[in-house]
């Protein structure tokens, strides 16, 4: 697939959580780090249908003691780089070591480099991020639907659907590499899932991507 489209009009990439098979998880502690993302009662409310609520918080102590930790982000990485180091996030977070997940500009952050504002990111996972190439066929932002290319296998991935649909909304992107565990086509394949050690990223805003956004935080809450 080349570009982003609509989804299916069946609803299959944007059924519910049920159709996920994602049953309600217990025993944890997710803490969201108050980065100055959007989209955090979006993320909240699909937590929420897992049966988890998660904190909002920048208190380093409190996100060292969470079970799960997920870095959002929105907008562009110099202002939210910034916004880390401020709070001196930027030195907590890869010291953690329970499960991380980045998403959107928050997996981009866990890598090294963007190419926005050309910012040193958290070097966490080894990897620059780059705009996508202009393109009449392909408008940047890549905004919409599109589909997700398992690679690698992982708990992270489990059980998701065989056509996995994800909403992107995003102009720049991660290349393909060795923490890569699936990927999403927009003129070139490019990282859409990341893992390395107890990090990971989605490319993607599994809040707003149907059946396959409510296994991914499923799979994250309790197998990874």
């Amino acid at each position: 697939m080349s570009g982003a489209d609509a989804a299916p009009a069946t609803g299959a990439a944007r059924g519910s959580d049920a159709a996920s098979g994602a049953a309600v998880v217990s025993g944890v502690d997710v803490v969201i780090i108050a980065s100055g993302g959007a989209n955090i009662a979006s993320l909240q409310f699909a937590l929420g249908r897992l049966g988890v609520t998660a904190t909002l918080s920048a208190d380093a102590a409190r996100i060292r003691a969470a079970t799960h930790v997920i870095l959002p982000g929105v907008g562009a990485a110099a202002d939210a780089m910034q916004r880390l180091r401020a709070a001196e996030l930027d030195r907590l977070i890869p010291t953690l070591t329970q499960p991380v997940l980045g998403i959107c500009l928050g997996m981009q952050l866990l890598h090294t480099f963007s190419d926005e504002g050309r910012t040193e990111c958290l070097g966490v996972i080894a990897g620059r991020a780059r705009r996508f190439p202009e393109d009449p066929d392909r408008p940047v932002p890549h905004m919409g639907w599109n589909t997700l290319q398992l690679t690698s296998d992982s708990p992270l991935l489990a059980d998701m659907p065989s056509v996995a649909w994800a909403y992107f909304v995003h102009s720049y992107a991660l290349p393909c590499a060795a923490t890569t565990l699936a990927t999403t086509d927009y003129g070139a394949a490019f990282s859409a899932v990341v893992q390395w050690r107890n990090f990971c990223g989605v490319q993607f805003h599994p809040e707003r991507s149907g059946a396959a956004g409510a296994r991914l935080l499923h799979n994250f809450l309790t197998r990874h």
